[in-house]
């Protein structure tokens, strides 16, 4: 197996929004974490990330030797148990991680809780998502329990505020997701799911007339981009699916960007807003689906 194939099982071009979606978490419970702590829990969900889409793919070698016979393992290039157990790994380290941010930040061991949820959400999913008419809801899940962990290593118990944000992500995921199942048959079939992405604009207009106008800037952003991702959904064309889908991929920067700048962390929205850029930059590099 080369780098390169290494980059793609773990989808790497994505993580941005991984590291975006903890800054946020962090950020709604009232706090961040420095140093040690911080790189710890930050390389923790990058493990999470990666480990995941290593099981995504070893779980779907069958279907990808039909449909996507260039992909690592039903190509050759890699064995099936090797990325079982490369992504195995991944998640437990994850979990490891965590824990140890427990313990030196003393936060509330709730905190490793929802890390071994993230985990089994992730196996879920991964297991079971080609024949689950649920599985946009574990995936979203996924992305929730992200906020979850991050917020719980800094405050406890979960606020309403954590809650809203983290409800607000699933809602964009379900919606995200019910169009990546979609690419390989190059359409989407019922529309109806898609208005799951409606929530989070809502949520994002609320937080604007709650926190000032300043928040009017990443909410405009996302609503725009989110708009031009619908509309490769809705022509349809050739490769319009696919690049709907990792445009949608991005857009969960500049939600996080939305939401830190309506707990009045204008700086820390940059930084999101720049993991929005780099998600882009890297996915001409390293395929996001």
């Amino acid at each position: 197996m080369t780098l390169l194939d290494a980059l793609k099982l773990g989808r790497v071009s994505n993580l941005p929004t991984v590291w975006t979606n903890t800054l946020a978490g962090m950020v709604l419970a009232g706090g961040i974490l420095e140093g040690g702590p911080l790189a710890a829990l930050m390389a923790a969900m990058t493990l999470f990330y990666v480990g995941g889409m290593y099981l995504n793919d070893a779980f779907d070698a069958g279907i990808d030797a039909v449909e996507r016979p260039e992909r690592p393992i039903p190509s050759g290039r890699v064995s099936r148990g090797t990325i079982f157990a490369a992504g195995f790994t991944m998640l437990g380290i994850g979990v490891v991680l965590v824990a140890t941010v427990v313990a030196d930040w003393r936060a509330d061991p709730a905190a490793a809780i929802s890390a071994l949820a993230l985990g089994g959400a992730i196996v879920l999913y991964d297991a079971w998502h080609k024949s689950n008419p649920l599985s946009p809801v574990v995936m979203g899940a996924c992305r929730a329990l992200v906020y979850t962990t991050a917020a719980l290593c800094v405050a406890s118990p979960l606020g309403g505020t954590v809650l809203l944000g983290a409800a607000m992500l699933l809602c964009y995921l379900i919606g995200l997701t019910y169009v990546a199942k979609q690419e390989n048959i190059g359409e989407v079939r019922n529309m109806w799911p898609l208005a799951f992405l409606a929530a989070p604009v809502v949520y994002g207009a609320v937080l604007a007339s709650e926190t000032g106008l300043l928040v009017l800037g990443p909410l405009a952003a996302f609503v725009i981009w989110m708009l031009y991702a619908l509309r490769l959904v809705r022509r349809r064309g050739p490769g319009d699916i696919p690049r709907a889908v990792v445009s949608l991929i991005a857009g969960m920067c500049l939600f996080d960007a939305m939401v830190v700048t309506a707990m009045g962390e204008p700086t820390l929205a940059l930084v999101a807003a720049g993991g929005f850029l780099l998600t882009l930059a890297f996915q001409r590099w390293v395929p996001g689906t």
